[in-house]
């Protein structure tokens, strides 16, 4: 092995851990070019009939997935390839409405994304559009 190898391996890595703080450094990520599919912050309204609104900042799915479609010879004439940005991993998070009338329960479960990928729509978790 050359020396200038053995010596800039080492001093790669002490360059790398030098520049560590602890803390994670996320880069600066393009939302309008991004291709791929991301955990991210998102506020909503949650919404109970009988009960005033709330804002909650929760993590959610979003991104712009891979798909195309091409003609073929043989029916249906179009092969298709759609995926969708959708939850692989959630947990379940619940919140107390203000103001609630008395017959009505306060409490309002929604989901936070532990993990996004690009998948099939899966009606079970996301509402999907067809043509």
């Amino acid at each position: 092995m050359k020396l200038h190898c053995v010596i800039l391996g080492p001093l790669l890595l002490l360059l790398l851990l030098a520049s560590c703080d602890g803390a994670p450094k996320t880069s600066a990520i393009d939302l309008r070019t991004f291709i791929g599919c991301a955990v991210r912050e998102f506020t909503f309204l949650a919404r109970k009939r009988g009960c005033r609104a709330l804002r909650v900042t929760t993590d959610a799915c979003w991104g712009r997935c891979e798909t195309w479609e091409r003609p073929v010879l043989k029916p249906p004439y179009i092969e298709t390839y759609h995926r969708v940005c959708t939850y692989n991993e959630t947990k379940m998070m619940t919140v107390k409405l203000p103001k609630c009338a008395p017959d009505v329960d306060p409490f309002y479960t929604y989901p936070v994304a532990i993990r996004c990928d690009c998948d099939i729509c899966s009606t079970a978790t996301t509402q999907c559009e067809t043509a």
